[in-house]
């Protein structure tokens, strides 16, 4: 940690924390698709909405050649939306030719938006319905990924935590494991699988790479999460007698470290024998983000609120890349599941919880940072303004977490700045 950061304040010395509830610009939880359809893979989604959902989705995946994605909409007409159709029996005809097409599936999502959710289609009911006529082949699980008062990253929650509704509850004899939580690039997770092997600590995933591949959750399970968004799924773990243990999340040398170490402490690691396995990786992150932080340090960002990894990116940012916090803003706040990050965070720092975009636009505009790191609907007229943006949903889509992924952490963030100083020349 550079000498001149700030100890961590002790969870009692909160942050005031600035409560906006006004226009927001964010993508809607039907975003989420986009990784998690890559990471479950015998999962299919399927959007119950317009068709304004559909070009959402094409946009967001980007032009896909090679394979057929594991997604589609199915797409609510005027018929649907005016009552005049019935929805449901348009839903079973659907899937019906779906599952006809695509026999591999295994789960399928049915996926609520803003449509669906305005005319009340009940997509619960709908699930209930097509496991009875077509299981137990195909598991069906229904989830909203509406953005009428959510963000994008929620969409992950809100599936997450319907995917738990099929957990068996472990008995209170089964032995003790590890349960990771949120999605991981595949070699993010095989890295910490193997460091999480070295430590002799039990692991699963979740969620798993196969859907079918839910492990038993009870008394004996202790949680990590590895996304700082997944309030829903971390109640719905406890509500099945699982233990969270409190964590910094593995973003950076730093916070990578206490990930490892609460799961060590929980399990009776050894001190020397975690020194042995986490420290030469550990070292090689700090060398790797020694070379990047000359570029960045003194540097002033500000925040907008959008993906919920703010918090930790923030810290991540003043620590150990030593960048000066403005504002940082996210669009909730979890207290609970962010201490052990609020607490590193520095007294002089803004935190703002939601949203008045125009507002947040004239204090950023004032503030004139270095870098601001917002949705893409705010970046282009920043940028046209002079100021060097960093697009927040990148930092979702690219594999950031652990050691080995430090140093591509902290050069989203230094590349726009050197673009910006290659353009000045």
């Amino acid at each position: 940690m550079p000498d001149h950061v700030a100890p961590a304040r002790t969870i009692p010395d909160a942050l005031p924390v600035l409560r906006e509830r006004g226009q927001h610009e964010v993508f809607c939880g039907l975003t989420g698709i986009m990784w998690l359809h890559r990471k479950i893979q015998d999962a299919f989604f399927l959007v119950i909405g317009s068709r304004t959902c559909a070009h959402l989705l094409q946009s967001a995946a980007g032009v896909m050649i090679f394979a057929e994605p594991r997604f589609a909409t199915a797409i609510l007409e005027e018929g649907d939306l005016a009552g005049l159709a019935d929805a449901h029996d348009e839903i079973d005809r659907v899937v019906t030719r779906l599952l006809a097409r695509r026999p591999e599936i295994r789960t399928l999502f049915l996926v609520g938006s803003c449509p669906s959710e305005v005319i009340k289609l009940d997509l619960s009911r709908a699930a209930e319905r097509l496991s009875k006529s077509h299981g137990p082949a195909v598991r069906f699980v229904s989830y909203s990924g509406s953005g009428l008062e959510t963000t994008f990253t929620q969409g992950e929650d809100a599936c997450l935590a319907s995917l738990l509704r099929g957990v068996s509850p472990a008995p209170s004899t089964a032995p003790t494991s590890l349960l990771v939580v949120g999605t991981l690039a595949d070699p993010v997770e095989d890295g910490f699988r193997r460091t999480f092997d070295a430590l002799g600590i039990p692991v699963h995933f979740f969620p798993p790479r196969r859907a079918w591949d839910l492990p038993e959750v009870g008394p004996g399970t202790a949680y990590l999460l590895a996304q700082p968004y997944l309030a829903e799924t971390g109640s719905a773990l406890d509500r099945l007698g699982a233990r969270r243990l409190p964590a910094p999340f593995p973003f950076g040398a730093e916070g990578t470290r206490g990930w490892l170490a609460a799961a060590a402490q929980a399990f009776g690691v050894s001190a020397a024998r975690f020194e042995e396995v986490v420290g030469p990786a550990e070292r090689r992150a700090q060398a790797a983000l020694a070379k990047i932080r000359e570029g960045l340090a003194g540097k002033r960002v500000f925040l907008f609120p959008d993906s919920q990894l703010e918090i930790p990116l923030a810290r991540f940012l003043h620590r150990e890349l030593g960048m000066e916090l403005l504002e940082v803003g996210t669009p909730y706040l979890q207290r609970e599941h962010l201490a052990a990050e609020l607490a590193m965070l520095p007294s002089s720092v803004v935190l703002s919880e939601g949203q008045d975009v125009e507002r947040q636009l004239d204090r950023c505009r004032a503030a004139r940072p270095d870098l601001v790191v917002c949705g893409l609907g705010l970046a282009n007229p920043l940028e046209v303004e002079g100021i060097t943006t960093k697009w927040s949903i990148e930092l979702v889509f690219t594999p950031v977490h652990g050691f080995e992924h430090a140093a591509d952490l902290a050069n989203l963030f230094s590349r726009p700045l050197l673009r910006r100083a290659r353009l000045k020349v």
